[in-house]
């Protein structure tokens, strides 16, 4: 019943998206402008592909969005989407979403199955961000923004320094569209930092 009466849902509805997750990535790049209107996008954690979807109607046909994620998207084919249905911690998927880089910019709205303790959920959700560090440090350009969801629960400041180590600037921020019970927080890193030759993965 909460989503039938959550104002963002209804506008979600209204506008054709299939989550109010929307809104969220929208007021970040309002904000910070970390999707660019041409080049590639990385969506980890893309289902039900709100988020990829905002980013081909933000960028037309000047993007082109590669999502992944263990369940089936719920928006329609597009020429500018690539969509892989598996688990981002697989080195073959990782291959693959390789084979489609480098990215301009990652962005992962990820979250664990919960459980509800808050302990193992928060612990769950800073695996999923350390592992879309790794690809961004993988896969992105030298330049690039990156976009992680993290469940607060005292980790916060490991995550902001380890993406201090990568990017030029990070910053936490909770947009507006975030329930008011909701423990999620969103860090930003933009200006990601060359990675030396040989240089070991953080």
């Amino acid at each position: 019943m909460r989503e039938i009466t959550d104002h963002w849902a209804r506008k979600a509805k209204t506008e054709g998206y299939p989550a109010r997750s929307v809104y969220k990535l929208k007021e970040i790049q309002e904000k910070f402008a970390v999707i660019p209107r041409r080049g590639r996008v990385l969506d980890l954690g893309a289902a039900p592909g709100s988020w990829s979807l905002f980013v081909l109607r933000l960028c037309g046909t000047g993007c082109r969005v590669i999502a992944a994620d263990l369940e089936p998207l719920a928006i329609s084919a597009q020429p500018e989407l690539v969509f892989f249905q598996g688990d981002i911690f697989a080195e073959e998927l990782l291959c693959r979403l390789e084979a489609e880089g480098p990215y301009d910019a990652l962005l992962c709205d990820a979250a664990p199955a919960t459980t509800g303790n808050r302990a193992v959920d928060s612990s769950r959700s800073e695996a999923l961000v350390e592992q879309a560090l790794v690809i961004a440090a993988r896969m992105l350009k030298p330049g690039g923004a990156c976009v992680v969801k993290l469940f607060q629960g005292g980790g916060e400041k490991r995550i902001r320094e380890e993406m201090k180590n990568s990017f030029t600037a990070v910053k936490a921020f909770k947009p507006k569209a975030t329930r008011s019970v909701s423990f999620e927080t969103f860090f930003i890193g933009q200006g990601k930092k060359p990675t030396a030759p040989g240089e070991p993965l953080k």
